[in-house]
């Protein structure tokens, strides 16, 4: 975990000084890494991004003023999807809550306030009791919440997130995935808007591919 969050600090100390390569043509090994083993998107048909994130990350926070709109306006050939990055200790229990308030069908309106409460609140939210009773003071019902939390639906999808940062070769967070195929991050991209700039051109790609 520790080179994981020292590879953000470098990454936060080089992405800003990088400002013209957002608007310039993308180049495999350059703004992105092209995977050697593609990984399945969860729906076919579609053009997949993801996004992983860990609540922890401040990087991961401030990307979202950037991230949301952009996500909210993305055409219905492409599915948008977040998986939280699992590499031990509290990237796990927050993944775990997202994957569970996912399951509850209630992740897109705390998801904000999760994020402040980590990141601004100070709050570590690692145990179970102590997110539920955060969770409360959203309106998420504190007893459903740690019944799905310790489910074994919720054991699977944690098996599947980290699967899938595996399979991604995910080092550090926030990343990028377009179609299973290309990964890239701020770094590679060149800041947070270079990191739309390359994924519109990556589904542009992959939707003249079909």
């Amino acid at each position: 975990m520790r080179n994981l969050i020292l590879s953000a600090t470098l990454v936060a100390a080089s992405v800003f000084g990088m400002t013209a390569q957002a608007a310039e043509p993308i180049e495999a090994g350059k703004q992105y890494t092209e995977l050697s083993n593609p990984v399945p998107v969860s729906v076919p048909g579609k053009i997949e991004v993801v996004e992983l994130f860990w609540y922890g990350c401040p990087h991961c926070y401030h990307f979202e003023p950037t991230i949301n709109p952009w996500a909210e306006k993305l055409p219905k050939d492409v599915n948008f999807r977040r998986v939280p990055a699992m590499f031990g200790g509290p990237w796990d229990a927050h993944g775990r809550m997202f994957l569970t308030l996912e399951a509850m069908g209630v992740e897109h309106k705390v998801h904000a306030a999760v994020f402040d409460a980590i990141q601004n609140q100070r709050k570590q939210l690692t145990k179970p009791e102590d997110m539920a009773e955060f969770l409360a003071t959203q309106g998420v019902d504190k007893d459903k919440f740690l019944t799905t939390f310790k489910s074994f639906a919720i054991d699977g999808q944690v098996k599947q997130a980290r699967d899938l940062a595996k399979k991604y070769d995910v080092k550090g967070v926030p990343a990028m995935v377009v179609n299973g195929k290309y990964l890239f991050d701020l770094g590679t991209a060149g800041g947070p808007e270079g990191v739309l700039n390359v994924a519109d051109q990556l589904i542009a790609k992959e939707r003249a591919a079909k």
